[in-house]
């Protein structure tokens, strides 16, 4: 067999390499933290690798401070901190939903979303004329008001068991929302948390890569032609779409 009708896969791929390029606007807005604390600033790195570049963080879309804190709290009783990791506060998954419902997300730019709307079955998806921004102001506000009417509290000054049981009913569909289920809401925040938690850091949130560490993910690699002849698994620190400067 000649050279060239033996040239094999893992050649081709060595050759040409394979490159990931996205793109985002990040707009302006209130600055805010959100950056590595101390006791992880010290921790002993298993690899030499470079500072994540740091990425302003700035509310786009809830004007409310209130409103804001709820979201934040019930995506940290989502994805919680734990021994294995930070939760989805530290992470700034708050400011990833934040901008997400502020740009095209937000106001369903890419969905049909016109009439007629007739209940449907759990396997046809979205069957509302609610905007998903409108969605998740409504869904906040409702999880508040339950807290409020259950504990005498807002939403971020419950216990986590408190928080855990409003969520669950929020999951259930037993919170009043107009135009839309809670149970709809809860599955929308559930999906926008884990989004946060595995985008890229230019969208906001998975702030310093530590969500990709978490599963161990390379991120936006140019190239992994310098690895592919290895025998043997190869670890890799992560690269972030802000890194290719």
């Amino acid at each position: 067999m000649s050279e060239k009708t033996n040239f094999s896969r893992r050649k081709f791929l060595k050759s040409t390499g394979i490159m990931a390029v996205g793109g985002a606007v990040i707009a302006a807005g209130s600055l805010a933290g959100c950056t590595k604390t101390e006791q992880q600033a010290a921790a002993p790195q298993q690899h030499e690798m470079a500072e994540p570049a740091k990425i302003p963080r700035g509310r786009m879309f809830f004007t409310k401070d209130l409103d804001f804190s709820v979201l934040s709290e019930a995506a940290e009783r989502i994805f919680p901190a734990d021994a294995s990791g930070p939760g989805a506060k530290d992470l700034c998954v708050p400011y990833f939903i934040d901008n997400q419902l502020a740009g095209g997300y937000g106001y369903n730019v890419r969905e049909y979303i016109q009439g007629p709307f007739a209940p449907g079955a759990p396997t046809q998806g979205y069957q509302t004329p609610v905007l998903k921004k409108d969605i998740f102001l409504q869904g906040v506000f409702a999880l508040n008001a339950q807290a409020n009417a259950m504990y005498k509290k807002d939403f971020p000054d419950l216990d986590d068991a408190g928080k855990d049981d409003i969520l669950k009913q929020c999951e259930a569909g037993k919170l009043a929302t107009e135009g839309f289920t809670s149970a709809y809401f809860f599955s929308l925040l559930r999906g926008m948390v884990l989004a946060g938690l595995y985008s890229d850091p230019i969208y906001m949130g998975n702030d310093g890569m530590r969500g990709w560490t978490l599963k161990e993910y390379p991120g936006a690699q140019m190239s992994y032609s310098s690895i592919i002849d290895s025998p043997t698994f190869q670890k890799i620190d992560p690269m972030s779409l802000t890194d290719m400067q």
